[in-house]
């Protein structure tokens, strides 16, 4: 028999934990800036050999509810979402909202290598899509050996 007994649900205490030492530590390196817990709208970022792919998650919003910039080295996603209830009953007490609504701002630093001038980005199916070309001086490139 353990000597350990955890009275809560196992993941439970270990998602506890896990927030308390990003609040700790700030959480972890990254090239997102505002990037806090739970930050709206989360973000996906990778690379391919021809362009950075950022992939912003943002039910319920128009293709022109978003502002999207670069600038610096720095691409920038903001808006702003309204809540899915304005007329809401007033006798209604929430007890939880996990749905966000207001301004949002999140803020990417692109690596050297992307070119501000190669930029697409398009909204299907509550996802923003942004792809930032590289620059042919920063793509990998085969080296032949003599």
């Amino acid at each position: 028999m353990s000597d350990l007994f955890l009275g809560t649900d196992v993941f439970s205490e270990l998602d506890r934990m896990q927030r308390q030492m990003a609040s700790l530590f700030g959480g972890f390196p990254s090239s997102l800036r505002s990037g806090r817990f739970g930050a709206f709208p989360p973000v996906n970022i990778g690379a391919t050999d021809d362009a950075i792919e950022i992939v912003a998650f943002a039910p319920g919003l128009k293709p022109d509810q978003f502002e999207v910039s670069i600038d610096k080295g720095l691409l920038t996603i903001s808006g702003e979402r309204e809540a899915a209830q304005a007329a809401a009953d007033p006798e209604l007490r929430r007890y939880a909202q996990e749905r966000f609504s207001g301004t949002f701002r999140r803020v990417v630093e692109l690596p050297q290598g992307a070119d501000p001038d190669k930029v697409q980005a398009r909204y299907a199916n509550g996802c923003l899509s942004i792809s930032v070309g590289k620059r042919e001086a920063s793509k990998p490139r085969a080296i032949t050996v003599q």
